[in-house]
């Protein structure tokens, strides 16, 4: 009898686990975008050329490193802040930022849903181009 309890105690800890690792690589597949480039961009000193990248994200709470793949390359990465939105944006978007002098991407939104991630951000607040008076 001992034995039996024993093996189902196991057996349900391997379950757990199971179940564990499945939610972790779920939870990883949802950090996950893509982006469309069109001008060559700046992202943390980093110069993107005109194409298609795959972006991922990993990171506890708010606080997160992006990287920008080309197929299985990654050719840049930028720590960034999971911002929530009002709305859910109506498609994968780059908000780029030319007050430098040059295109650096300062927010990137995804089709459908309620957050942004705000690249560098380190806690400034946002700035829109349009502005009243």
């Amino acid at each position: 009898m001992k034995l039996n309890h024993l093996a189902l105690n196991h057996l349900a800890k391997t379950v757990v686990l199971g179940l564990a690792v499945l939610l972790a690589s779920s939870a990883f597949a949802s950090n996950r975008g893509s982006l469309q480039v069109q001008e060559p961009l700046e992202v943390n000193g980093q110069q993107l050329a005109p194409g298609d990248y795959q972006l991922r994200w990993d990171g506890t709470g708010s606080n997160v490193e992006v990287s920008f793949m080309q197929g299985k390359k990654e050719v840049a990465k930028a720590s960034a802040k999971v911002i929530a939105l009002d709305k859910a944006a109506d498609y994968d978007t780059a908000i780029v930022d030319h007050d430098s002098g040059k295109a650096a991407i300062s927010e990137l939104r995804f089709a459908g849903k309620k957050y942004a991630l705000a690249i560098g951000a380190t806690g400034k607040s946002e700035m829109s181009g349009n502005s009243s008076k």
